[in-house]
């Protein structure tokens, strides 16, 4: 049997809504404090200093609580990389531009992005709405980048929706297996930087 997890609200949210922020965090820091099953909507309250009444006026449970949390979270990843990425820059350049800018924002909150990967899945038909589209997020904005004047004027044409994909779920993969060993995110830099010259760099012809 299935979780049913609410689509998020979108993140971008009213002047009005200061206490849904304030839920917000509070869910991110008990996810950062022990873990999204271990955290209860007491445990969310305590660290936002309001009330269950106040959860539940803005959201329905839970789940829907940490479904919106990880869409504002994706929309600020994209939103660190594109903002790192010099679209003008050698494209190699820009490669390392933008991973270095998605493991120093993934430096920032691990914990959260551990349970996008590894708990929001689990949350079973429900949370694939809600996976699908942060990862078509992050999917489109590498197509979108791989086709700036960088990519150009070194014969790169932008990538292909598949190799995204590819790149995103390994990337994924590999954030999620340092993060659970405890190794430092930053390690996973070069390697990062390495397949992803391999896949999204010219391609060899015949």
């Amino acid at each position: 049997m299935s979780t049913s997890v609410a689509e998020p609200v979108s993140p971008d949210l009213p002047a009005s809504d200061g206490f849904r922020r304030r839920l917000l965090d509070g869910l991110a820091a008990s996810i950062e404090e022990r873990g999204y099953r271990e955290s209860t909507v007491a445990d969310i309250v305590r660290h936002a200093r309001t009330s269950k009444r106040t959860f539940y006026d803005q959201f329905s449970g839970k789940e829907q609580c940490f479904a919106e949390l990880l869409a504002a979270n994706t929309e600020e990843l994209v939103v660190s990389v594109r903002a790192a990425v010099d679209p003008e820059a050698p494209w190699a350049e820009q490669v390392r531009q933008a991973v270095t800018a998605y493991v120093q924002t993934i430096q920032e909150r691990p914990a959260i992005t551990l349970s996008w990967i590894r708990e929001l899945p689990a949350l079973g038909e429900g949370a694939r709405p809600v996976l699908r589209r942060g990862f078509g997020l992050l999917t489109a904005m590498i197509v979108d980048l791989t086709g700036n004047p960088g990519f150009r004027r070194a014969g790169i044409s932008p990538t292909s929706q598949a190799a995204a994909v590819i790149l995103v779920g390994g990337l994924r993969e590999l954030t999620a297996q340092t993060v659970e060993d405890g190794a430092a995110v930053d390690g996973i830099i070069e390697p990062a930087i390495a397949v992803s010259l391999a896949i999204l760099g010219p391609k060899a012809t015949a």
